[in-house]
């Protein structure tokens, strides 16, 4: 713990465990409760993860110094990479984990670790078979080998508080690990709550991210209870997606901003399922999978209610049931600018006035002022006699205008043409598409597998489309620009490896609404009062899960 007296703050110092980007980390950071004229915050010491394009992440987004370090014992090393590991590579040990945070801390122990292990080997996203497998056994062992490394690093001055986040299956398929770490914790003398909460009411979000929680204190150093956090109302994916620049607008957003390229089969199969529906909606389409993956494939997300889980498998279309693709209403705003060609009702306000022409921004009116002179504009069937001839100098004051059907003796032929494919092209003019010979009939419909972006505009006036890597960062609540200005870019190179480390992310905005709350109790304990929470609040838990201190396993 730090104390600073020229501003009044106390800074609980915290260590993140698997910390990947950063997000756990960028929520906390951003908590405060105030006790007594005193300023609770909690400092970053350390963010520990294997993968070193999240370390460069988790720096460039918290100010707070990484370490890459892999947490796998030799063994659980070798049986989830099936090798032995490369020369130089060392079995962690306690030691390294106290020096480390000791040598950045002042000489300090942590207040707290905060730790959201690989939740692969639990998720419902893999099959009962892989995750039984030896390899995602050993990748389940890291939770607790990890909480083992800290007791053991800290165990002359224990850590006040453990915060384990994880998927809610930990509980049922992650059961003996819990038990295992339940008795280690005890032995240690902590005080544990188990629950599971939805982080997208925790933080306001614009998902539904159903999640497990462990919280363990140590009641010498936090003797209250930790009480429930505030939900929010979870918001709907169109709200979100409202204030961001417009898919593909990499100018603006940078190059995460990209819209997946998609084979033209994919595309079609996403304009043909109705939104809020999933691939079974396509059963008796000629566009039918083939196949049947799991329900959720291929869901099309509507604007107006939340996404799924934005998951650490949402690389792609139908490669899981999170968040993925999206049912857009912004049709006129796909191609260009919204307002080309619009025209606007005598009755609603006016979008704003450019100084453009009418094809890219000036407008129209439905202008239900009947004019005094019933001849204004009127245009005469050829094939009909004229209305009496008066002086009036144009149209727009009686003089009469034709229907002339005579298209090929006007003296403007040729405007508008399409050019055959398989002719040469007329000569090259400065006119546009509205003058000259300036379109072509195009045969190369794409074939079903050719890749590339294409707005197809379904039976809802929708366009189903793949949600950008950036709008899936935006999902998990992460800021559009690092602290430096530029956008947000992640290190990985692949949109596939930056959606991953998005979906493996505790959102920032939930992170801080349960840090709050932990500072909420932590504050006044640290005053030497007793925190009673208010009427309102519930303990952490709701509904206690119960593990059982032993788990015989049949």
């Amino acid at each position: 713990m730090r104390i600073c007296k020229e501003t009044n703050e106390i800074f609980f110092e915290i260590v993140y465990l698997f910390s990947g980007l950063g997000g756990l980390a960028l929520g906390a950071q951003s908590a405060r409760h105030e006790y007594k004229g005193v300023t609770g915050r909690f400092r970053t010491v350390v963010g520990i993860d294997v993968d070193a394009d999240a370390c460069k992440d988790f720096e460039k987004l918290t100010g707070a110094p990484s370490a890459c370090m892999d947490l796998f014992s030799r063994e659980q090393y070798i049986a989830f990479h099936g090798k032995e590991p490369d020369e130089g590579w060392k079995e962690v040990t306690p030691q390294d984990i106290r020096e480390l945070v000791l040598r950045l801390n002042e000489g300090r122990n942590p207040d707290g670790i905060f730790l959201s292990p690989p939740c692969k080997g639990f998720s419902g996203l893999l099959s009962e078979e892989k995750a039984a497998s030896e390899k995602y056994q050993a990748l389940n062992g890291l939770v607790d080998r990890s909480i083992w490394l800290v007791m053991e690093a800290f165990k002359d001055d224990p850590i006040a508080l453990i915060l384990m986040e994880n998927v809610p299956r930990i509980t049922s398929r992650g059961a003996a690990k819990l038990s295992q770490i339940k008795n280690m914790l005890k032995s240690y003398g902590y005080e544990i709550n188990m629950d599971t909460h939805d982080a997208g009411e925790l933080g306001g979000l614009s998902q539904i991210r159903k999640r497990f929680l462990l919280i363990a204190r140590d009641p010498r150093r936090i003797p209250s209870f930790i009480y429930k956090p505030q939900r929010h109302r979870v918001k709907s994916i169109g709200e979100l997606l409202d204030t961001l620049p417009m898919p593909g607008d990499v100018e603006s957003a940078g190059e995460m901003h990209r819209i997946p390229r998609l084979q033209w089969n994919v595309w079609v199969r996403l304009a043909l399922i109705p939104p809020g529906e999933d691939w079974r909606a396509l059963k008796d389409s000629e566009y039918a999978l083939g196949h049947s993956p799991r329900s959720g494939s291929y869901k099309i997300i509507p604007y107006d209610e939340p996404s799924n889980t934005v998951t650490s498998f949402t690389s792609g279309i139908g490669q899981s049931n999170g968040a993925s693709a999206v049912a857009d209403p912004r049709i006129d705003n796909v191609c260009g600018y919204g307002n080309k060609y619009r025209v606007i009702r005598s009755n609603e306000p006016c979008t704003t006035v450019t100084g453009s022409r009418i094809g890219s921004g000036a407008q129209f009116i439905a202008d239900d002022r009947i004019p005094r002179f019933a001849n204004l504009y009127r245009v005469i069937r050829m094939d009909e006699p004229s209305a009496t001839v008066t002086g009036g100098a144009g149209p727009s004051n009686g003089a009469l205008s034709v229907a002339d059907t005579r298209i090929r003796k006007w003296s403007g032929a040729g405007n508008y043409e399409v050019q055959r494919w398989d002719m040469p092209g007329k000569c090259v003019t400065c006119g546009d598409i509205h003058s000259g010979a300036s379109a072509v009939g195009d045969p190369r419909i794409p074939d079903s597998k050719d890749k590339g972006v294409y707005v197809i505009v379904s039976e809802s006036a929708t366009w189903n489309r793949p949600l950008t890597t950036f709008e899936l960062a935006m999902l998990q609540g992460l800021p559009s620009r690092f602290p430096d200005g530029s956008p947000l870019v992640l290190t990985a190179k692949t949109d596939t490896k930056r959606r991953e480390h998005i979906g493996n992310m505790v959102p920032p905005a939930a992170s801080a609404g349960f840090s709050k709350a932990i500072l909420e109790t932590i504050m006044p304990n640290y005053m030497g009062d007793w925190y009673w929470g208010s009427s309102e609040d519930g303990i952490w838990v709701n509904k206690k899960i119960h593990i059982p201190d032993t788990l015989i396993l049949m």
